[in-house]
């Protein structure tokens, strides 16, 4: 199994953003769980910590498994590390967790929710192995977390 990921690139290359299933619905969807924060006011998050440090980022959202593959696929030469909220593909999806195996970035999986603390099926991750870090149950702010984490380790 490989090891976490810390390669250093460019410090110019964009941090990618990666949103997987139903997280286009942030605000709507379960906000006793996943709170009333958008997807917009997560990217505005991203955007505003990565300026923090002269850096950029890609936010992308999709409902499709081959879509988040292609933009992992992206990101490995085109990026300088990734945050990935895979939703409900953290736990199925062996594909996702296979391209994000390639990438010689930075990877850090992100949940809102404490996936621990939830139903029994979402304890297991087929990404966490593949990740240089998960942050869990901090709400949206993980993901402004991430994004920093990234920008100093690549400074």
């Amino acid at each position: 199994m490989p090891g976490p990921r810390t390669g250093r690139l460019e410090v110019t290359r964009p941090i990618y953003v990666l949103n997987g299933p139903n997280l286009n619905l942030l605000g709507q969807r379960q906000p006793e769980v996943y709170g009333s924060e958008t997807l917009g006011d997560v990217e505005h998050l991203c955007r505003e910590t990565a300026e923090r440090y002269g850096r950029s980022i890609v936010a992308q959202q999709s409902n499709h498994e081959g879509v988040l593959i292609d933009l992992v696929h992206e990101a490995r030469t085109a990026s300088s590390g990734v945050v990935v909220n895979p939703g409900g593909y953290t736990h199925t999806s062996v594909a996702l967790r296979d391209a994000l195996v390639t990438l010689s970035v930075p990877v850090v999986e992100v949940h809102i929710s404490n996936v621990h603390a939830r139903e029994e099926f979402r304890h297991h991750s087929y990404i966490s192995p593949v990740a240089t870090g998960v942050i869990a149950g901090l709400g949206v702010a993980g993901y402004g977390l991430a994004v920093d984490y990234i920008c100093r380790t690549e400074s």
